[in-house]
């Protein structure tokens, strides 16, 4: 019982919750709030009504139409989540976050070593998870057992709110009733073909000999499938594990077609990437370009450069010129730009020229940039704001000039709510 994995209940919904006292109880949705946003997470109260995670938010919004809508507060997010992390990393130096509200740890590295006994694994997950609730306001399943698969496995069957711990020598008894798709590997293809030889839970799958799993998916996948499907898992925690790559993208509301806005948005998705790379000290050799066209066809175009950079201009100029081999007269519905190949060092000088010709004049920037990028200076549903009369409170909702806000808390009941001019001075 050496690996212990936690997730965050909700994560963005139940941080709304903690600091909207009018939403606690209540279906309340977070993602991109536009006619092709995705939700990023829903509440356990939205949920009861079939809303999911990177379920469209026009679907959402049949389904729950009575639910908070709102934009997300990332700062607010991570500063959460750093707390968080920075517990596991008190029970061990082994932590690898796979996401802002989830983390394996390797309990062998702590200072107390691996549990002796289920009731010692659960009295040290149980504190962490009242540490969590105290510091944060936010709760956590905690799965723990003697490998990943298993502890990734508990924490899901802990939720929410939960905690499960799973002996030695009870694995299968947990594992073999679960559908296919709770094996990592097997995805809706994979289930689809397996499901085809009537094979519906990992049980079912053990069953298969690892020479017909091989045949049937592959070398290498076939051999992973027949492991886990045996609770056979031997990949380490790793504390080491690095960002591959750094990446941005938006979904437009509607298709463009215009070249010279098309490219003044891959440079601004361009300057968004250079940020985060410089800001985690990071450079990049390998430049993507991602295109998503008006019939869903999405193409990936790259460029490996001679040395890593993290020069905007340098990002920007092979970004477009990678759109350039697109053909986008049809529409483009979603772009995005990435860097992979990933370095701590940059060669300051790569792409310098001595007596080069002074830079062209750079043209305007076309109009309708800011608002495909969802961008345009506005009051976003959910955010912070502070009235200098009425005090903190956050956006109900904005429209035709005027902006609703909730006046409340974390710390207060549930307040009145307000509107003003959306240009209101006392509005910040």
């Amino acid at each position: 019982m050496r690996v212990l994995h936690l997730d965050l209940d909700a994560f963005f919904a139940s941080v709304e919750q903690r600091d909207k006292p009018s939403l606690r109880g209540k279906p309340v949705i977070v993602g991109g709030l536009g006619p092709r946003g995705v939700v990023s997470t829903a509440s356990y109260e939205a949920r009861v009504f079939g809303v999911r995670s990177a379920m469209s938010m026009s679907e959402a919004r049949s389904r729950c139409p009575n639910a908070a809508y709102l934009s997300g507060r990332f700062g607010v997010y991570r500063a959460v989540s750093a707390v968080v992390m920075a517990r596991l990393r008190e029970l061990s130096p082994v932590v690898e976050p796979l996401s802002l509200d989830e983390a394996f740890v390797d309990l062998a590295g702590g200072p107390g070593g691996v549990p002796t006994s289920v009731g010692e694994a659960r009295a040290l997950a149980q504190r962490l998870r009242s540490t969590i609730v105290d510091e944060t306001g936010v709760t956590a399943s905690v799965g723990v057992a003697g490998s990943k698969l298993m502890a990734k496995i508990a924490s899901e069957q802990a939720k929410p709110d939960g905690l499960v711990v799973v002996a030695p020598g009870t694995e299968l008894d947990l594992l073999h009733p679960l559908p296919i798709r709770a094996l990592p590997g097997v995805g809706p293809a994979t289930a689809a073909r397996l499901t085809r030889f009537g094979v519906k839970t990992v049980g079912d799958l053990a069953r298969i000999t690892e020479p017909d799993l091989i045949d049937l998916l592959g070398e290498s996948h076939g051999r992973s499938v027949h492991r886990l499907s045996l609770a056979q898992d031997s990949r380490p925690v790793s504390a080491d594990r690095e960002s591959k790559s750094v990446s941005v993208e938006d979904t437009f509301d509607r298709d463009l077609t215009d070249p010279s806005l098309l490219a003044a948005i891959v440079a601004r998705l361009a300057e968004r990437v250079a940020a985060r790379l410089v800001k985690a000290g990071y450079s990049g050799r390998t430049i993507t370009l991602k295109t998503r066209l008006h019939d869903f066809t999405t193409l990936s175009r790259s460029a490996t450069l001679p040395a890593p950079t993290d020069d905007v201009k340098v990002l920007s100029r092979v970004a477009i010129r990678l759109l350039a081999d697109v053909e986008t007269a049809g529409g483009v519905r979603l772009l995005g730009v990435g860097v992979s190949g990933l370095s701590d060092w940059v060669q300051d000088d790569l792409f310098a020229t001595d007596g080069a010709a002074p830079a062209a004049e750079e043209e305007p920037e076309p109009a309708g940039v800011e608002e495909a990028l969802h961008e345009r200076p506005g009051w976003s549903p959910g955010m912070d704001v502070v009235h200098a009369v009425h005090g903190p409170g956050w956006v109900w909702g904005s429209g035709r000039g005027r902006v609703t806000v909730r006046f409340e808390t974390a710390d207060t009941p549930p307040g009145p709510v307000r509107t003003f001019a959306a240009d209101d001075p006392d509005l910040a």
